[in-house]
């Protein structure tokens, strides 16, 4: 681009930054576009391995998932942008209310970020007079937390999560893939330690090793993402009264301390998606559940696949319930 010099580009990555945060974004970092060899290592190890349990999806487009170039053509960097999501409200303790991960509460991530997103696309076309590029959120096969580490805005964790020291893990990534050449930022350190907070608490297992998840008995893959009427064997009665998704490694992590309440309205919880009995649930037909869940998360699981989690957790609270009554 004629003028674009290094101090050019240097301020230019500043405003952009700036203008993501009027935008109500909590942070905004950049990498240079180019293949992700470390990670497409790791990612068709994991793949090879079967960690990805019915999601076969991931195995398409793998040269698309690990180099960027290959979804815009003259590609130069990546724009990573976190929003909090994170409410102060608590899941309660009753074990007979479905509890629904956090990250679902509201509207549907996909329409808020991209909102914002299009609009830090906006900003940057007419800043530069001209920008060809793409903007993701989880629409693509992008490395969404592979590109918000290597632009500086954290560290993938022990639990697989993206950790920001500032944030905690509370958050939604997006992404501008650009040909805008902007200076890259570093990436951030490790902070875990020796932590294991994550792994000693995840009930099911699937967090096997540090860094590493089997999506076979992860909850959250289990009630979001498994098809079926039925639960792999052995997995019913380890989701407990958990509905859609699950925070455990998150809520028990040492930087979810540092979680920051969402600036964003349309993420405050719906009525009745934090309290609701299991019972009340169950009682949900199709229509109720189109209407309870329109334009939110959960409607991804289907209504099939979610009356299927309410009575696996109903079933784990009634055999709580009787083991407890046959050891008084």
């Amino acid at each position: 681009m004629p003028g674009f010099d290094a101090a050019a580009r240097e301020r230019l990555a500043r405003a952009l930054k700036a203008e993501a945060q009027r935008l109500g974004f909590d942070t905004c970092g950049i990498a240079k576009a180019e293949r992700l060899n470390a990670e497409a290592e790791r990612l068709e190890q994991w793949l090879l391995e079967g960690r990805h349990a019915s999601m076969r999806w991931m195995e398409n487009h793998f040269e698309k998932r690990v180099d960027p170039r290959r979804l815009v053509d003259g590609a130069q960097s990546v724009v990573s942008v976190l929003h909090t999501y994170y409410q102060p409200e608590q899941h309660p303790s009753d074990p007979m209310v479905g509890k629904i991960s956090r990250y679902a509460w509201g509207d549907d991530y996909h329409e808020v970020l991209k909102d914002n997103l299009y609009a830090l696309y906006h900003w940057l076309d007419e800043a530069v007079g001209g920008v060809s590029g793409r903007v993701f959120v989880d629409s693509a096969p992008v490395l969404d937390k592979a590109w918000a580490a290597r632009s500086g805005l954290g560290w993938i964790g022990k639990s697989t999560m993206l950790l920001n020291r500032e944030l905690g893990s509370f958050f939604f990534i997006g992404e501008m893939i650009v040909d805008v050449p902007l200076p890259a930022d570093g990436p951030m350190a490790d902070y875990c330690g020796s932590c294991t907070r994550c792994l000693d608490a995840c009930p099911t297992g699937a967090l096997d090793a540090p860094y590493q998840i089997d999506a076979n008995r992860c909850i959250s893959y289990l009630t979001i993402e498994h098809r079926g009427e039925t639960l792999p064997d052995g997995m019913d009665s380890e989701i407990g009264n958990w509905i859609f998704g699950c925070d455990i490694c998150q809520d028990v992590c040492p930087w979810t301390k540092f979680s920051r309440t969402t600036n964003e309205d349309r993420f405050a919880p719906r009525p009745g998606v934090v309290d609701t009995d299991l019972r009340e649930w169950a009682e949900l037909d199709l229509d109720g559940f189109r209407e309870r869940f329109r334009r939110n998360p959960v409607k991804r699981t289907k209504f099939e696949g979610f009356q299927r989690n309410v009575r696996v957790a109903l079933d784990n609270v009634e055999r709580a319930v009787t083991r407890r009554h046959e050891g008084e």
